[in-house]
């Protein structure tokens, strides 16, 4: 091997032994301290921008959403699901006199259909609970025809009104208030009639104080 040849070797090995050591101080001093962190900041800079755009398209809905949701209010006010009142006696109240007012639609007099016996149901769990439920006993003495334009009034109207826990026993004579006599024929029906106060927000729900419970429920009755 000629002197000439060894000192290319030599050149090329020193060569690519400067191009490694440039490309570990690269990698060691350029790169972890200015390239990387640049790279991290760029990819944050296009996160916040994305974010940006996102927002600004959302601002640009909110008069169409806000128009969408009086819309949705104006819906609910007209067909309301909840009971109006705010508060349980209240909507007890306006439970029995929907009961009384359809009982009386349905028997005028109360020839063929009377109420017997309508008492509040007390529950103290309702108290924590977002759609609380008030609930009315009620009893019945009522002819087939008249219970079932009852039923389907209470249930078919505004607000919501259900009724569960139904029993109904035929009975041979029945007395109806203001009639002379027993009356042939006729159902004894009991069922519980319920509808939802509208929800109380969060806040609301947690200082809401429970009521003492009543040692005894109020019963209210028509019979002698």
């Amino acid at each position: 091997m000629t002197p000439r040849a060894i000192t290319d070797r030599d050149r090329w090995l020193a060569l690519g032994l400067l191009v490694l050591a440039l490309l570990l101080a690269y990698l060691l001093l350029v790169h972890s301290w200015w390239t990387g962190p640049m790279l991290d900041t760029h990819a944050r800079i296009q996160s916040l921008q994305q974010r940006e755009l996102r927002q600004r398209m959302q601002l640009r809905q909110a008069p169409e959403i806000t128009r969408q949701l009086q819309q949705v209010r104006a819906a609910e006010a007209r067909r309301p699901g909840f009971l109006a009142e705010s508060t349980t006696e209240l909507a007890t109240a306006s439970l029995v006199q929907r009961l009384e007012s359809v009982v009386a639609e349905a028997s005028p007099g109360n020839r063929s259909c009377a109420i017997t016996n309508r008492s509040p149901l007390e529950d103290d769990t309702q108290a924590k609970l977002r759609f609380r439920k008030v609930t009315v006993q009620v009893r019945l003495r009522c002819g087939t025809p008249e219970l079932a334009g009852v039923l389907y009034a209470l249930e078919s109207g505004t607000p919501r009104l259900f009724v569960d826990n139904l029993n109904v026993l035929a009975q041979r004579y029945f007395f109806a208030p203001g009639q002379a006599g027993n009356q042939a024929g006729g159902l004894d029906v009991s069922f519980d009639l319920y509808g939802y106060l509208r929800p109380l927000p969060a806040e609301a729900r947690a200082t809401t104080p429970r009521r003492p419970a009543a040692t005894e429920p109020a019963a209210v009755t028509n019979e002698d």
